[in-house]
């Protein structure tokens, strides 16, 4: 199991700050360039769902290769961070012919779009598949209302 910390506020802003950098920039290159030039796209790892229920938020994310002891999730009052980092499992001292498949560290912030309650969240990580569970705070689940007539 892996487990959730709760980060430094300023660490978790500089962090949203710089992804939030990167989004504006792809989009300024987007829009000179076009869209779908391979070498502008933006390469947010890992690659992400954020969904949510009734009583849950719900995030997923590709890891593949990625073991339980080289992640660190942090979650602060509106973000949550996903930090790892991915090996090779390929000796340092060999030459590629090709190397498509990205090693190294990786630090993915992503927004939380409604209040959680950060002491109950869960993660596991089965088959390459990060599957985070946050319970929602109790203000930001739905509330019934009860209309009279009369």
């Amino acid at each position: 199991m892996v487990l959730l910390n709760i980060k430094d506020p300023l660490e978790a802003a500089v962090s949203k700050e710089i992804s939030r950098l990167q989004s504006e920039m792809d989009r300024l290159f987007e829009r000179f360039f076009g869209k779908g030039l391979p070498f502008f796209k933006s390469h947010e790892y890992p690659a992400v769902n954020v969904y949510h229920d009734i009583d849950n938020l719900y995030i997923t994310a590709e890891l593949p290769g990625v073991s339980i002891e080289d992640l660190d999730i942090s979650l602060e009052e509106n973000s949550i961070t996903i930090k790892g980092q991915k090996k090779s499992g390929v000796s340092e001292d060999v030459s590629f012919h090709r190397k498509e498949r990205d090693d190294g560290s990786f630090n993915r912030v992503i927004a939380l779009p409604v209040k959680i309650d950060p002491e109950k969240g869960k993660a596991t990580l089965k088959n390459g598949i990060l599957t985070i569970t946050l319970p929602k705070a109790e203000e930001a689940k739905p509330k019934k209302i009860d209309i009279k007539i009369g």
